[in-house]
């Protein structure tokens, strides 16, 4: 079937069904154009929250779906592939997380999304990228238990000395492989563009670029921004976004491909809405306490 026909036949079956579709940043072009909103991690959350849609098909890697599903518990929560994973997720468990905070009881701990269900719930609350330094700074605890992503903590405890961030031995493969080489050769190639770099980069890719941003927060700076020439040091899919959003500004990526973003296709979606699959579910006392780590976040971030 030629991507028109999936599109239109997508299309038709969103309405008959009351389907709404989520995707993130870093998916492919083709899921942009059937995707009902596009954007980072908090701002898909908070639309899933408020979502008046039957069936949310989540366009993303698993933990944005039972994320999605754990502030939905009556709505039908669908990925197209259940193996759409997150190498940083499966980084820490519930129970690798336990026992850390045994050895720092009086710690507040905070989950980046990036974490399963499970992890969540062992948790105090919640952040994404774009809010993590605010979320940490409203903390009452001076001492903070963060994970899973090393290189977001270390980017929250340099801009907060006053807390005690205890970082988690953990990393994002596609922002861990960007090279300060092939920044400093991007540099010389476009000499006038400013970098923007994703804080799960490592530090010394952080410390070369002018702005330190998630994703929705590179669209902001991007969209009022005078410049018009940009290097993003991000999941590559990005530019996708960046591109649709602007007129005459140029981008370069300086990072790779997540493969399991990628996963994602116009079939399986389709596929996704024709049968139902992949349901996620999440069981209800596992979701009552990821739950409360999400709205925290929420609250904390509205405030």
């Amino acid at each position: 079937m030629k991507d028109s026909d999936l599109k239109s036949r997508i299309e038709k079956l969103k309405r008959t069904k009351d389907a709404i579709i989520l995707a993130h940043n870093y998916q492919l072009p083709e899921i942009y154009d059937v995707a009902d909103f596009v954007g980072d991690s908090f701002e898909l959350a908070m639309k899933a929250r408020e979502t008046q849609a039957k069936i949310i098909i989540f366009c993303g890697v698993h933990f944005m779906a039972e994320s999605a599903k754990i502030l939905n518990p009556e709505k039908k929560v669908l990925i197209p592939d259940l193996n759409a994973g997150c190498f940083l997720a499966d980084m820490v468990t519930a129970e690798s997380l336990q026992a850390k905070k045994k050895t720092f009881p009086a710690a507040a701990v905070v989950a980046y999304v990036n974490s399963s269900a499970a992890v969540k719930a062992e948790t105090d609350v919640c952040c994404t990228s774009a809010n993590a330094i605010e979320i940490c700074r409203k903390l009452p605890e001076r001492q903070i238990i963060f994970v899973p992503d090393e290189n977001l903590g270390e980017w929250v405890a340099e801009n907060l000395p006053e807390k005690e961030i205890i970082l988690w031995a953990g990393n994002c493969y596609v922002h861990s492989k960007i090279l300060v080489e092939k920044i400093q050769e991007a540099q010389k190639s476009h000499p006038q563009a400013i970098i923007l770099a994703h804080p799960e980069s490592p530090k010394k890719v952080r410390d070369l670029a002018e702005k330190v941003l998630g994703t929705g927060g590179m669209l902001k700076f991007v969209k009022n921004s005078t410049a018009d020439e940009f290097l993003i040091a991000t999941e590559s899919g990005m530019l996708e976004k960046l591109k649709r959003a602007t007129q005459n500004k140029k981008f370069w990526s300086l990072g790779g491909e997540c493969l399991n973003m990628k996963k994602i296709t116009l079939p399986k979606v389709l596929n996704s809405l024709e049968k139902d699959e992949y349901e996620i579910k999440v069981d209800e006392k596992t979701a009552q306490k990821a739950r409360r780590s999400l709205e925290r976040m929420v609250e904390l971030t509205e405030r």
